[in-house]
């Protein structure tokens, strides 16, 4: 069984999006790598506050996403090229660590 990178420190942030005494699982996929629950719900919410003008925190926390949001596949719905297209600058940060993330594999 692999953990993805980032999945202990993701789990802490992800909290953000659910209330106080809720706790977000790890799962396990059917390949036996295990990843934090809400992580896309993370990376909509930090999006947005990149897009309203958070840097620092918010960018280390998309850039963290990254390897679990690859695992379950969210580059295969919508490619790196589709993140990075367009005016939307939180997508288009996400889009560009996902393209440097994936060259480095």
């Amino acid at each position: 069984m692999s953990t993805i990178n980032g999945t202990h420190e993701l789990s802490e942030i992800n909290q953000k999006v659910v209330q106080d005494g809720e706790i977000l699982p790890q799962v396990r996929l059917k390949d036996g790598s295990q990843v934090q629950t809400g992580t896309v719900a993370t990376m909509l919410h930090n999006i947005d506050l990149y897009n309203a003008g958070a840097r620092g925190e918010v960018e280390q926390e998309l850039a963290l996403a990254i390897p679990t949001l690859v695992k379950v596949g969210l580059f295969n719905l919508f490619t790196v090229e589709e993140w990075i297209d367009g005016e939307n600058a939180g997508r288009r940060f996400v889009g560009e660590k996902a393209k440097a993330y994936l060259a480095s594999q």
